[in-house]
């Protein structure tokens, strides 16, 4: 038997149809204001789960657009020489580089704190 997997229009995430020409029909979260770095509170961790083993170092509770968030991403990458992404919010950087990006981002002027073990 198939599972009813509709949710109802609050699914869609907002407003649908307007007839009013002035009002955004999405929101969309590069309009978002950018803010500033000692508003951010970020929480660097340690993760290996789903990773085969391999560890990767994860920042979230990034607020902001997503190119300030790719810029963020970018400039921790480039400063620990390793790969990773950054999308949804969170940053994903290969290996273990919590200490390193901790302090990184601290220099940058985010209160971030270590988080898990």
């Amino acid at each position: 038997m198939a599972k009813n997997t509709h949710k109802g229009l609050e699914s869609l995430g907002g407003l649908v149809f307007s007839t009013n020409r002035d009002q955004p029909l999405k929101h969309d979260p590069d309009d978002e204001e950018v803010i500033g770095p000692g508003q951010q509170d970020l929480r660097v961790t340690l993760d290996r789960k789903h990773r085969k083993g391999k560890v990767a170092t994860i920042v979230t509770g990034f607020r902001g657009p997503d190119t300030a968030l790719s810029e963020l991403g970018k400039m921790l990458k480039t400063r620990c020489g390793v790969g990773g992404s950054a999308k949804d919010g969170e940053i994903i950087i290969q290996g273990d580089h919590a200490a390193r990006v901790l302090d990184m981002l601290l220099k940058e002027g985010f209160k971030a704190k270590r988080s898990g073990g």
